[in-house]
């Protein structure tokens, strides 16, 4: 963003002063009534007479010429009835009444911050030129699709993953071509077809055969990134009377079935465990399902599968994916907490917590997320009361607020740390890039979707969801600047932030003329990047609910410096190793989620807002949007 001009307000105001137009009589009486004149003919009483004399002279030299201007009118129109003689004296009144009006003001002139607040940053003038602007970047944002998936496609199709400065795919997801699934939703919603063709039409061929033939999957990976691919991809082809983005093959029917055999392989990590927790790990091929080599499912992982399970269970009329699900959270509601916040590991096999660590960073993020997402998706059916989800989010972030929101030093930055050893221990200002997630959940939880206008024009927003939505906007602001800090203009896996209590020297982002740059401390281990979405997509809700256009702005500046660090030529993007240092060293992947949600997320940022309205879709935690809300107390049933 540029800096600001030298242009201070005191500036406008004596620019909005000095130009306001004077009339004739002003001019005089301002004269006589200044300097040397006024001081003079204020001494003496000649003075004052001479100056009333020549006033009254003035008016009555006007209102002769305006006799002249009747009696020559008279002689060239005799005859004109009285509607034109009532004109005329109206015409003197007014003309003698201007000697006396106020001097007109122009329109105020703006500094050239308040410019670029009205139009480009954070006001809502959509002007023509200003929203060409934005289908200009949203193009750019498709043509980084485009040339993603062109890499994926002639170097690794069919693989999980792309290596795109090797030029060869990888498997590790489980084999089932996790990018194929992963970016096919995001070809329908940018319209392009001839991806959704070859996506849908490697899926139809290959996936159904993949999944019954593979090996092990991570039970969570697996749900968010192919189950609700497949889940997407059938609503937004038409299925269940979706809103067909396409009419490319195959029909909604083949992703459903594909979708329902997947879920039932999935559905051993739930049978096989002694309790409502599953398992971490699936053998689709047997399937078998055990938990990782430690015992222990993440908190997030058991927690993020439910907004998946319940759409299936809506569309394919069958009960039992949502059923067991829904069994999860309903668990976890009985299980102890700290201000509604949570351990990020559990036990399967006890179904209890184990250790103390709570963070919303890796393992427990997404729990906190999809309480409210859930809640949303459900919160209008007929089949059960499902309002503990909304008291657990509420908790939970009054929990946040409470015991792990703090300010940096010097310049009070707010961010989440975490609390390593339990709600007994110490704060440690670390914070993960996953946590910017946060945001968008907050703002999401304040408006249920709604723009701000519109939940306070309807008296919907609360005091508590005012406070929340101003905490994401804080946040907000940090994970951007967790970008601007860097030498590249790209976030770091994970910060530390300056504090009264903690503070390393020489580990900063490398952008010396960041004013963030003593706030925000990047160890060596933590300055790689994955392309990861979380900061664009609340940038995303954001803009969506505040319509403040600086959201837009800072995503702009974001895909800017992708596009000029992590895309390779042959095709594909690349993580990064180091992004402090210039040129960073690749680190040779690219991760599905870059097309899943990454580049999703920003071409929705750039684009119309109601596309895919956050009142009627909740994205689950990999960007693949859902229909909301479930029909009341019906069985979905698929269009064959």
């Amino acid at each position: 963003m540029s800096k600001s001009l030298p242009y201070s307000m005191k500036d406008v105001h004596y620019d909005n002063a000095k130009f306001r137009h004077r009339s004739f009589f002003k001019v005089v009486t301002q004269t006589l009534l200044s300097g040397n004149s006024r001081r003079e003919c204020v001494s003496c009483s000649t003075g004052k007479f001479l100056g009333l004399l020549m006033i009254f002279g003035l008016a009555c030299l006007m209102l002769t010429h305006t006799n002249k201007t009747h009696s020559v009118s008279d002689g060239l129109a005799k005859g004109i009835g009285t509607n034109e003689e009532h004109k005329e004296v109206t015409d003197v009144g007014i003309r003698f009444k201007k000697l006396f009006r106020r001097a007109p003001r122009l329109p105020p002139r703006l500094s050239p911050d308040e410019k670029v607040s009205h139009g480009n940053i954070t006001g809502k003038l959509n002007e023509p030129d200003v929203e060409e602007k934005w289908k200009a970047r949203q193009q750019n944002v498709k043509d980084a699709f485009t040339h993603a998936w062109s890499g994926y496609k002639k170097f690794a199709m069919g693989y999980d993953e792309l290596k795109p400065v090797s030029q060869d795919g990888v498997d590790e997801l489980g084999g089932i071509g996790a990018t194929v699934v992963d970016a096919l939703d995001t070809a329908m919603i940018m319209g392009l077809d001839e991806v959704v063709s070859e996506a849908g039409s490697w899926i139809e061929s290959h996936l159904l055969e993949r999944i019954i033939n593979k090996g092990q999957v991570n039970l969570f990976e697996t749900t968010i990134r192919v189950l609700g691919g497949l889940l997407s991809a059938f609503h937004l082809s038409g299925g269940d009377q979706g809103i067909a983005l396409t009419q490319k093959e195959p029909k909604p029917a083949i992703y459903l079935n594909i979708a329902k055999n997947l879920a039932d392989r999935l559905l051993s990590a739930f049978t096989s465990s002694p309790t409502p927790i599953p398992f971490s790990d699936v053998v689709l091929r047997d399937p078998s399902a055990h938990p990782a080599p430690d015992g222990l499912s993440s908190t997030s992982e058991v927690s993020t599968l439910q907004l998946e399970f319940n759409y299936l269970s809506a569309i394919s009329g069958d009960p039992k994916y949502g059923t067991k699900g829904m069994k999860v959270l309903e668990h976890l509601k009985t299980l102890p907490k700290v201000e509604g916040l949570v351990p990020i590991y559990i036990n399967p096999h006890s179904g209890e917590f184990s250790g103390h660590n709570i963070r919303l960073g890796s393992r427990g993020d997404s729990y906190y997320e999809y309480l409210i997402k859930v809640w949303l998706q459900l919160r209008t059916t007929q089949d059960g009361n499902f309002t503990y989800l909304y008291d657990m989010y509420g908790e939970a972030m009054r929990g946040v607020k409470h015991m792990l929101v703090q300010k940096s030093v010097p310049s009070e930055l707010v961010f989440v740390g975490e609390l390593p050893v339990g709600s007994n221990g110490y704060l440690s200002p670390k914070m993960d890039h996953l946590v910017c997630f946060l945001p968008g959940t907050l703002a999401l939880g304040a408006t249920k979707g709604l723009t701000k206008e519109k939940a306070m024009k309807d008296n919907l927003l609360t005091f508590e969801d005012l406070e929340n939505l101003k905490l994401a906007e804080d946040l907000a602001k940090t994970c951007f600047e967790m970008y601007s800090v860097t030498s590249t203009g790209l976030a770091p896996e994970i910060v530390y932030f300056h504090t009264k209590d903690y503070f390393e020297d020489g580990l900063d982002g490398g952008n010396k003329s960041s004013k963030y740059v003593k706030d925000i401390i990047i160890k060596h281990a933590d300055r790689h990047n994955l392309l990861r979405p979380e900061t664009v997509e609340s940038l995303f809700v954001l803009y969506r609910i505040t319509q403040d256009q600086k959201y837009r702005e800072w995503g702009w500046q974001i895909f800017e410096a992708f596009e000029k660090y992590t895309k390779v030529e042959s095709g594909g993007y690349t993580s990064l190793d180091d992004v402090t240092t210039i040129p960073p060293p690749p680190r040779d992947k690219m991760e599905t989620f870059f097309l899943g949600e990454t580049l999703k997320y920003l071409y929705l940022l750039f684009g119309d807002s109601s596309v895919i309205p956050l009142d009627k879709f909740v994205f689950n935690t990999e960007a693949h949007p859902l229909p909301i809300p479930l029909k009341k107390g019906t069985n979905m049933k698929a269009n064959m």
